[in-house]
C-alpha cells in the first residue's frame, strides 16, 4: 500500500511539475497572428491610440494589470507598465502572457475573438474582426 502512494504521490508531482513548467512559457510561435492583430489594430503604428487603448496591439491599461498578476501568481519579479504598451516587443510579449495564461492550448480562433472580444467573447460578435486578422494572415 505504501508503495502504491508514493508512486501515486510522486505522478501527481510530476504532473503539477510539467503543467506549471508548460504555463509559464510556450514554445508556439504567435509571431503571424500576433502581426496580424498589429495590421488590424494599429497598421503596425507603436504610437496608435484610441481613447485608452495604445500601441500596436491597442492595449488597455487593464490588459496591462492582468499580465501583471499574471507574472505575480507565477512568482516572477517582471513587471510591465502602460508605457510598455508603445513598445512593440513588449506588446507581444504581453499577448504571449495572456495567451499562456487564458489559452493554454494556442487555439489561433479563440487567440483572435478573445483579443477584441474579451475572455467571454461572442462569436457572433467577434467574426468581423476574427476574418480581417485571418486576412492579413492569409
Amino acid at each position: 500500500m505504501k508503495i502504491a502512494l508514493k508512486y501515486f504521490l510522486l505522478v501527481i508531482a510530476c504532473l503539477f511539475v510539467n503543467n506549471h513548467a508548460s504555463a509559464q512559457k510556450s514554445d508556439f510561435d504567435w509571431s503571424p497572428v500576433v502581426d496580424a492583430i498589429m495590421m488590424v489594430e494599429s497598421r503596425g503604428n507603436c504610437n496608435a491610440r484610441n481613447g485608452i487603448y495604445c500601441g500596436p496591439l491597442q492595449i488597455a491599461p487593464c490588459l496591462v494589470n492582468e499580465v501583471n498578476n499574471i507574472l505575480k501568481r507565477r512568482n516572477t519579479t517582471k513587471r510591465y507598465t502602460l508605457n510598455d504598451r508603445f513598445n512593440k516587443q513588449k506588446s507581444k510579449e504581453m499577448f504571449v502572457i495572456i495567451q499562456s495564461y487564458y489559452n493554454p492550448n494556442n487555439n489561433i480562433e479563440r487567440a483572435i475573438r478573445m483579443w477584441q472580444g474579451g475572455i467571454r467573447y461572442k462569436v457572433n460578435r467577434t467574426q468581423r474582426y476574427f476574418e480581417k486578422v485571418m486576412s492579413y494572415m492569409n
